[in-house]
């Protein structure tokens, strides 16, 4: 398939690849200097979710212009990401904190 894609939509697209690029970029650093559980698990979590959602959001903007047609599985993707990363990291953490012993959440205050 041999598209011509209007010039604001190739901006549009580049920004976001290189803003997704960067993002996953820096999730990896976070995952590879970080110390502990937890500041590996945050780092990834967030930035590659971002980095993720604009590299998906670019590939829905650029096919929707070129078919003409709204590109609907990019965004299926898109929630599929949004919804299940923060998710699957809070219960990877709920297990960590149950898990590790020097770690302890203090009690709520009674009324």
């Amino acid at each position: 398939m041999n598209f011509a894609l209007p010039l604001w939509i190739d901006a549009l697209g580049t920004v976001l690849l290189v803003l997704g690029a960067a993002s996953a970029l820096i999730g990896a650093i976070g995952l590879a200097r970080l110390s502990d559980f937890y500041g590996r698990l945050h780092g990834p979590t967030k930035a590659v979710t971002l980095g993720v959602g604009c590299v998906l959001i670019a590939s829905m903007v650029a096919s929707s212009f070129g078919t003409g047609r709204v590109s609907l599985h990019e965004l299926l993707i898109t929630l599929f990401v949004f919804l299940t990363a923060p998710i699957s990291a809070h219960l990877l953490v709920k297990a960590a904190l149950k898990l590790d012993s020097r770690v302890r959440i203090p009690p709520a205050p009674r009324r």
